[in-house]
């Protein structure tokens, strides 16, 4: 009763349209979870199906590549990334990385990977937000597919600017060697996945890709929870 009274007087946001949510929502709101625009890449695979590998063929060897949802300016996408990155929601990420992590078990995903690893910040960056976005999708990928993770299994050595409004070039050119894995042992013969918040260009995952496969890692394959 008491948690009852508590929802009636402050009753909680969905992260994706800030409307009250229902008893029983976590989170995203049952009309906002409809609404959101998933992408079908966990059923294409590594083939020419799945646009997102396409993106990665001749670049950098990738198993596979997925991502949860279509970004799309100004909308639900946009919103919850925004909540996650710079309003603290750290729940959110575990929760979209539960999600998604349950959807890939479903289709065996789970069986191809042992290790999780997010793309790190620096540590500047990292001490001024207090968090890493990737990190926390990372861990409710881990819990929903039961594969072991680790937040410190690649450093980000340089301090960049950001990569907003820059060509593929340049970020290119910003991320390059900027990456390093700590301790190799930790990925070592393993087929690490690779997860970010946002895929654009791609640059910054080729980059940490390019890292984990000369540290010694058999394979790499990506995961975002979204996709531009």
């Amino acid at each position: 009763m008491f948690e009852d009274l508590l929802s009636l007087l402050f009753p909680e946001s969905c992260y994706a349209c800030s409307g009250s949510l229902a008893r029983g929502e976590k989170y995203i709101c049952t009309g906002c979870s409809v609404k959101l625009p998933y992408t079908d890449f966990h059923e294409h695979g590594a083939t020419e199906l799945n646009p997102l590998q396409r993106r990665f063929w001749g670049k950098v060897p990738v198993r596979f590549a997925f991502s949860y949802l279509y970004f799309m300016p100004k909308g639900r996408v946009q919103r919850l990334l925004h909540q996650l990155k710079y309003k603290g929601a750290k729940e959110l990420g575990e929760h979209l990385g539960q999600r998604y992590g349950s959807l890939l078990s479903d289709h065996q995903y789970n069986q191809q990977f042992d290790l999780i690893v997010p793309v790190p910040l620096h540590k500047n960056k990292l001490r001024r937000r207090g968090y890493n976005q990737a990190e926390h999708f990372a861990i409710g990928l881990s819990q929903s597919m039961e594969v072991p993770y680790n937040g410190k299994a690649i450093l980000r050595n340089t301090h960049t600017s950001t990569q907003t409004r820059k060509s593929r070039l340049d970020r290119w050119q910003n991320v390059e060697q900027v990456f390093e894995v700590a301790r190799p042992e930790l990925v070592l013969g393993k087929h690490v996945l690779l997860v970010d918040d946002v895929l654009t260009t791609g640059a910054t995952l080729e980059a940490c890709a390019r890292a984990l496969l000369a540290a010694g890692a058999s394979e790499v394959s990506i995961a975002t929870i979204a996709a531009a």
